[in-house]
């Protein structure tokens, strides 16, 4: 009995740890359909590449901590979120043009 025991510490345990890695790792249902809309449009040419917009936008947010962004499907607005000096910064950029239509915080 002891021997089982045993046997089923060894695997639970790494479950155990793992699920709660599993649980951070996975994004918001809202941040997985902004995903979703920014993948569609871009397949379907309508918007940049996030990759293409955070190069535009990074640079001059030198300074600040990028948090990730959302994707507004309608309009086409990426938004990008920073943080600098424990102030939020909303970077709005516009998916077909990749240039910034505005911003709010520092």
């Amino acid at each position: 009995m002891q021997h089982l025991m045993k046997m089923l510490a060894a695997f639970a345990l790494p479950l155990l740890l793992a699920a709660p890695a599993a649980a951070l790792a996975a994004p918001a249902p809202e941040q997985q359909r902004d995903q979703q809309q920014a993948w569609r449009q871009r397949q379907q040419g309508r918007i940049l590449p996030l990759r293409e917009i955070e190069a535009r936008v990074l640079p001059a947010m030198r300074g600040s901590q990028y948090l990730g962004f959302d994707f507004e499907g309608d309009s086409g607005i990426y938004t990008l979120k920073f943080l600098r000096d424990g102030v939020v910064i909303w970077v709005d950029v516009d998916g077909r043009s990749g240039q910034i239509i505005g911003r709010t915080g520092h």
